[in-house]
Order: C-alpha cells, then sequence, then structure tokens
C-alpha cells in the first residue's frame, strides 16, 4: 500500500480513485480501527508523514510512511491541515506540490479521525489514578491511549519520568497502582526520596512519559535483585546482571553449585548472618569494612569468612572470589524474588 496515492495520482484523479481513497477509510471506520492504526494507515496510503493534534484530549500524534510505530509530535511547519471540531486538527506534510488527490485523502482522513476519536478506547477522564497509571505502563495500549492516560494524570509526553517497582510503597504520595503484587510509582527527578522501613523497590530507568512502560519493565527487574541487605536496587547500576533476568527459570537457578551452596550456608546456625556478612563483604571490597558496615568488630569476620569458604569451595577475599560470590548472590535473589510479574 506504501505511496498508494501518488501512484493513483500519477493515474489519474477521476472518481474511481478517489472512490478508492474513500473506500480504504471507510474499511478503517468499520473495522473500529484503533487512532494509532489510523495515523500509521494513512501515512502508508499518503506516502509522507501524517498526523493528529487533539490538545484537547492530549492527543498529539504522527507517522512516516514505513515506520511501524506511531509518535508523539506535532504538525511540521507548512503541513496541509484540516480542522475539526473541538480544536481537533489532522495534517499531511508533503515534500513538494501536493497530488490532486491530497485534498480528498486530508477530507476523509479528518472524517475517519471524528468517528474514530468519538469510539476510541482512549481513557475516560472519570478513570482514577490507578486505571490511568496502569494504562500508561501497558505494553499492550497504544501511543494514542497511553498519551491520553498521561493528559489526565496531568503529565505530558515529553516529561522525564522514571518508575519504582515495589512492596512496602503503600504510604508513598504521587500516581500509582497496585498491580499483582507489586506497586508501581510515577516519580520525577533524580528518585524517590526515603522509602518506607521494610519496603523494597527497584527503580529504572528515567524516559519519556510516553516511554514510560519500558522504564516499568526495567524496575521490575532491579526489584528481582533486591534483598534485606539492599533493599533499593537501580536498573541503571545493574549493567549486564540485568540481562540475567528471564534467561533461567527458578529451578534452574536452584541447581547452581554456587547458589546450593549459599542455601546452605543460609540453613547452618547464625546462616542468615553469615549471608549478610558476605553481601557486605560484596559491597564494601573489605572485610573490616564489611564488618563496620555491620557494627560487628572486625575480629567477627574471619571465621565467617573461613566457615563460607570452607562450603562454596574458593576463596571469597579476592577480586576473583567477590566477583564470583557477588554473582552466586544476585543469582539467589533472582531465584526468590519472583514479583509475579516477570
Amino acid at each position: 500500500m506504501k505511496g498508494l496515492l501518488l501512484r493513483l495520482s500519477g493515474l489519474d484523479a477521476d472518481a474511481e480513485n478517489a472512490v478508492r481513497v474513500i473506500g480504504f477509510f471507510d474499511r478503517l471506520i468499520t473495522g473500529r480501527a484503533g487512532l494509532d492504526a489510523l495515523v500509521r494507515s494513512t501515512a502508508e496510503l499518503a506516502g509522507c508523514p501524517v498526523g493528529v493534534h487533539a490538545p484537547g484530549q492530549g492527543l498529539s500524534l504522527r507517522a512516516a510512511a514505513g515506520a511501524d510505530v506511531v509518535t508523539p509530535g506535532p504538525a511540521p511547519a507548512g503541513a496541509a491541515t484540516r480542522e475539526l471540531e473541538g480544536g481537533v486538527v489532522v495534517w499531511v506534510a508533503r515534500a513538494g506540490p501536493p497530488l490532486p488527490l491530497d485534498d480528498m485523502l486530508l477530507e476523509r482522513f479528518a472524517i475517519a479521525t471524528a468517528v474514530l476519536l468519538e469510539h476510541s478506547g482512549v481513557p475516560r477522564p472519570e478513570l482514577g489514578d490507578p486505571a490511568l497509571v496502569e494504562l500508561v505502563l501497558s505494553e499492550d495500549v497504544g501511543t494514542a491511549e497511553r498519551s491520553r492516560a498521561l493528559h489526565l494524570l496531568g503529565v505530558g509526553p515529553a516529561t522525564r519520568l522514571r518508575v519504582l517497582a515495589g512492596t512496602g510503597l503503600d504510604a508513598l504520595a504521587g500516581r500509582s497502582a497496585l498491580l499483582g503484587r507489586v506497586r508501581a510509582v510515577l516519580a520525577t527527578g533524580e528518585g524517590p526520596g526515603p522509602l518506607p522501613d521494610g519496603s523494597r523497590a527497584g527503580i529504572g530507568p528515567e524516559l519519556p512519559a510516553i516511554d514510560v512502560a519500558r522504564s516499568w519493565a526495567a524496575a521490575r527487574t532491579a526489584l528481582r535483585f533486591t534483598s534485606a541487605a539492599e533493599p533499593v536496587v537501580w536498573w541503571e547500576r545493574l549493567g549486564g546482571l540485568a540481562a540475567l533476568d528471564g534467561q533461567l527459570g527458578q529451578a534452574d537457578l536452584a541447581e547452581l553449585a554456587d547458589v546450593r551452596a549459599l542455601d546452605r550456608l543460609a540453613g547452618e546456625p547464625h546462616g542468615e548472618d553469615t549471608l549478610a556478612a558476605l553481601d557486605a563483604l560484596c559491597a564494601t571490597g573489605s572485610a573490616r569494612k564489611a564488618a563496620a558496615v555491620l557494627h560487628r568488630h572486625h575480629s567477627t569476620m574471619p571465621a565467617r569468612l573461613a566457615r563460607a569458604e570452607a562450603v562454596l569451595g574458593f576463596d571469597v577475599d579476592s577480586p576473583a572470589g567477590r566477583f564470583r560470590l557477588h554473582l552466586a548472590l544476585m543469582l539467589r535473589r533472582l531465584r526468590d524474588n519472583d514479583t509475579g510479574l516477570s
């Protein structure tokens, strides 16, 4: 279909070809296409960028011919436009002179937009914040629905947001929703500030609000790497560890020799204290600093580390050993922290 209008106009802008353009839009209307599909399909038909601008509804959609996605964006200077009721504008931005069928295309694009806006699945104003947050974070909604939900939340599509995914976050103020067992919180700025005692949170990257579903996915990954010793994990700081999420199932992780060894340590008397010492060792890089973090005298560390080395089968107080230990600890967290959303 790409560039069909160009080919039809090159043949003849007669009634038969005009009917073909009308039929194209009629099929989209009767098929109850979404606004994303309308904009994307119209760009393919026209062979140039097109868009819909509905500021009162928080919508500003555009697509280029050959593009697989619809993105937010205003009409470029010089675009041909048609205004609808309520300040809605559709536009076609063709480089060079207009084609004979461009007026017909713009008219039918405007009609289809009016019909689909009336019957579209964009969120209703009466939806509460939790429902709107869930829509914003869903990977299954289109740009139109996400833009509208953001508008109703009072957030522009270019506003920088990051998402927190966590437990024990119910007391946090702001835009949030409980999704399964995990609460999602939309945050602006560098981060959420102090979290409630006993809570855990994975913090996703800061992205434009229209792309915040990706921050939500990253935040859920970060949540799986949290522990009592490290209740807050930032996705950006995971580096290559983030790629491990979803690569191995819980049963596979449980069968790893180093993870099994940590489980044996945890089952011993004072085992959780030993694991806390190992976590602190990885975090600080030295036994003395680890003891200070745990508020223990440094003389208590050698015995704990010696026992850990006996069970693990490698030296934990060397660079290579600490790397292997840290990986084992993170894999154990990944096994134990099934958020139910991954």
